[in-house]
């Protein structure tokens, strides 16, 4: 008597792909806000009420490409992640008090007070025996080990917190102007930079075996 075949086992859904998407997701709200504020920024810098008003219509174009990648990071990636919940909610927030009151500090406080929640959040967690950044960043880095994750929750804090040092320091030193550049050209960089760096670690704690596994299972076409 002849038996059917096994059927192949069903195989996982494609997870979305992130990439340049997360990117644009991430940064893209900053590069508009900067656009659209140096476009109806003043050349007389004290203008101190044109200056407030190119503020504002750069705090709401803000605003609604904030809210704007939320529901595109949801179509196309079908999650938002609690990161860009929390950012778009305090972009919302601040930037409507920047807006209420006419006060160019409030949009300024906002990166201060998401780098401080994050990198409390992560070493807090990282004390308590749990790496947060492991709920936000899983699917990136699938392999990496449970001591991985915790050194990169702490690395990724210590950052947080850097950053929001940097920016309370620039905040105070600079004009508003150089300051959004300094956001766009100097935070997104070191950033990068410091993710890059991680690299060497991420590969030391399971990133490389899982590739390995990856291209072992999934030979290359001819």
């Amino acid at each position: 008597m002849m038996t059917e075949p096994d059927a192949a086992p069903p195989t996982a859904p494609a997870k979305p792909k992130s990439g340049w998407l997360n990117l644009v997701v991430d940064y893209g709200p900053v590069v508009i806000f900067f656009a659209v504020y140096r476009f109806s920024s003043p050349s007389d810098h004290n203008n101190s009420v044109a200056e407030v008003l190119a503020v504002i219509k750069g705090t709401v174009a803000f605003m609604v490409a904030a809210v704007i990648a939320l529901l595109v990071s949801k179509w196309k990636l079908g999650r938002v992640s609690p990161m860009l919940w929390l950012s778009t909610g305090l972009i919302v927030v601040f930037g409507g008090l920047t807006v209420l009151l006419q006060d160019k500090v409030f949009i300024q406080i906002k990166p201060t007070a998401i780098y401080v929640l994050f990198g409390a959040a992560l070493l807090i967690g990282a004390w308590r025996g749990k790496a947060l950044l492991k709920i936000l960043l899983e699917a990136a880095f699938e392999g990496l080990d449970n001591e991985g994750w915790m050194k990169l929750s702490v690395r990724w804090g210590w950052f947080f917190l850097s950053l929001a040092a940097l920016n309370e320091g620039l905040r105070h030193s600079l004009d508003f102007g150089d300051w959004i550049a300094a956001k766009l050209w100097l935070f997104l960089p070191l950033s990068f930079l410091f993710t890059f760096a991680q690299l060497p670690m991420l590969l030391k704690h399971g990133l490389a075996q899982e590739a390995e596994a990856e291209v072992l299972t999934d030979p290359p076409h001819e």
